[in-house]
């Protein structure tokens, strides 16, 4: 079983992401489990979300201490909340940030930065970054292949809607296998 946290902040779509990695995980033929654990729920206050996936039935239903994988929707929280606690070795850490990270990262974490915000601006018109994300999560861990990542954001928005998170999902996805 691998295992996916995510943090972001509450209207950032830190949920629709962990929902729509695991419909992508879902039609890659895994079995998949998407949810969110909430603080406060506003606008702004850290959420987390996660997403377990794996070749049989998962029957575990507690919160993810130990992933593989994380995404940072907003690194400012790396200042605030210890997003990389309990990472395991050899895990993969997807940070929204055009800077270096100066936080302590645990042994054998590799950490990716990518602007997922300017791409979001540019291809959606919009600083939500999860699609953008997604795409680099999905280029990043190899888990889930990009046309199963696309038919789960066309099954979630409509229309141009769609075409503009596919598009930043797929800038996301270039960026990072271009810097692999």
């Amino acid at each position: 079983m691998r295992e996916l946290r995510i943090h972001g902040r509450g209207g950032q779509g830190s949920v629709t992401a962990a929902e729509l990695i695991a419909v992508a995980a879902f039609e890659g033929g895994m079995h998949a489990q998407a949810f969110p654990a909430f603080g406060v729920e506003r606008r702004g206050a850290p959420v987390q979300a996660f997403v377990r996936f794996d070749n049989k039935k998962i029957r575990l239903r507690s919160q993810i201490y130990e992933p593989d994988y994380i995404i940072v929707q907003d690194s400012t929280l790396i200042k605030d909340v210890n997003v990389f606690y309990g990472m395991k070795e050899g895990g993969i850490a997807i940070v929204n940030t055009e800077k270096a990270i100066d936080s302590p990262v645990p042994k054998g974490v590799k950490v990716i930065t990518i602007d997922a915000t300017s791409i979001a601006l540019q291809k959606i018109g919009l600083p939500i970054t999860n699609t953008a994300l997604m795409g680099a999560f999905a280029a990043a861990s190899g888990e889930i292949a990009f046309t199963a990542l696309e038919d789960a954001v066309k099954r979630r928005f409509r229309g141009d809607l769609a075409t503009k998170n596919i598009a930043a999902a797929k800038a996301a996805f270039d960026a990072v296998k271009g810097a692999a």
